[in-house]
């Protein structure tokens, strides 16, 4: 009998995977009615496709380095891609977000949210139209804008040029939370949203509230309510994909993002912790 190979820590377990089985043979039911099966019909489990994304996620690898466990990394990056570009990754992140929000004694959808943007350097495979430059960090690459709810949880995520403003990203982003989720009306955001953002969401029935800094206090200080996202970009850099950004496309970078915090939230529902390289 042939010994069973050992999963590697960031593969689902039992319980993780029931959260996002359905969803994920839905979209595979789905696509076979219509046609558009992605090779061979049953030839690669969605489990091992979905445990090997997570898995270059989690530790930053190129595709072509997935290790011989898991189905080809044409077929594992092929689904990726169709994913992305149906919208599973947002789909499963949203539906997660309402789990654990209900978890924790919430309403399933959020009233109030965070806006916070990072600019994170690109590997040398990102084309140079979608990069950019920004000033005050003095980086070159790419920003990511991301909107969490008070928990800390992702709504929703942008990724843009470096060199775009944290106002001129902002607008169309909370623009997209007004439209996929009417019950937000609060948000907290740094002085880089006033003006343009603070004005353009009022019409969408979000009232945007900056935190400012004490100018008396010196070092690290704690900002009420802005923490929360800056701990969700801590929370990210958990995974080593996100260190950099090495998509080529920045709706594939969102997509990992999302990918993330699918990660994290099905360990927080079943009360699985996150490896890291402290617990080794």
């Amino acid at each position: 009998m042939a010994e069973q190979q050992r999963p590697y820590p960031s593969d689902l377990s039992d319980a993780r995977w029931e959260l996002v089985e359905p969803v994920l043979s839905a979209w595979r039911t789905e696509r076979r009615g219509k046609g558009l099966d992605i090779g061979r019909p049953c030839e690669h489990d969605l489990r091992a496709i979905l445990n090997a994304i997570v898995y270059v996620d989690r530790t930053g690898i190129p595709w072509r380095y997935l290790p011989h466990e898991y189905p080809p990394w044409q077929t594992v990056y092929g689904y990726f891609a169709h994913w992305q570009t149906d919208g599973i990754f947002s789909q499963l992140s949203g539906l997660l977000r309402r789990l654990v929000r209900t978890g924790e004694g919430r309403d399933p959808d959020p009233s109030a949210c965070v806006i916070d943007a990072q600019s994170i350097k690109t590997s040398t495979n990102v084309p140079a139209h979608s990069q950019g430059y920004d000033a005050g960090k003095k980086i070159a690459g790419r920003k990511r804008s991301i909107v969490t709810d008070t928990l800390g949880l992702l709504v929703a995520v942008l990724v843009t040029a470096a060199g775009v403003s944290d106002s001129a990203a902002g607008l169309p982003l909370l623009t997209q939370v007004a439209a996929d989720n009417p019950a937000i009306t609060k948000a907290w955001a740094d002085s880089a949203y006033r003006s343009k953002v603070i004005e353009g969401t009022a019409a969408l029935g979000i009232d945007v509230e900056v935190v400012q800094r004490d100018p008396t206090t010196r070092g690290f200080t704690v900002l009420p309510r802005r923490w929360v996202a800056e701990r969700t970009f801590g929370w990210l850099m958990l995974h080593r994909r996100l260190v950099r950004d090495y998509e080529t496309l920045p709706a594939r970078s969102e997509a990992m993002i999302h990918n993330a915090m699918i990660n994290l939230m099905t360990r927080r529902l079943t009360r699985e912790s996150t490896p890291t390289w402290r617990s080794t």
